[in-house]
């Protein structure tokens, strides 16, 4: 994670990458994916995309990038990108 923080350029900034390699948090936050989708991409147990907005430990905001044929979100991850998320944001 850290080479992947510093490849992408954020490396001591305030956004922190977190691994979940068991699925742990994946799973508490009931964001694993369960579409049966194309068998070759592996998509069962794989996290979905999606983001949230947090102040003060409270969960305000979550925003999860997925359609019915778009299990992975890959079409359309607008949802959860910055923009989305800062409309999301000023509406709560």
């Amino acid at each position: 994670m850290q080479a992947w923080a510093e490849d992408q350029g954020i490396k001591g900034s305030m956004v922190t990458f977190v691994a979940d390699p068991a699925a742990e948090l994946t799973k508490a936050l009931d964001m694993e994916m369960t579409h049966e989708g194309p068998p070759s991409v592996g998509i069962i147990g794989r996290c979905k995309r999606f983001a949230f907005h947090a102040v003060d430990g409270e969960i305000k905001t979550v925003r999860v990038s997925e359609g019915p044929d778009d299990p992975a979100g890959d079409s359309d991850p607008s949802a959860s990108l910055a923009e989305g998320m800062l409309e999301a944001i000023k509406a709560e």
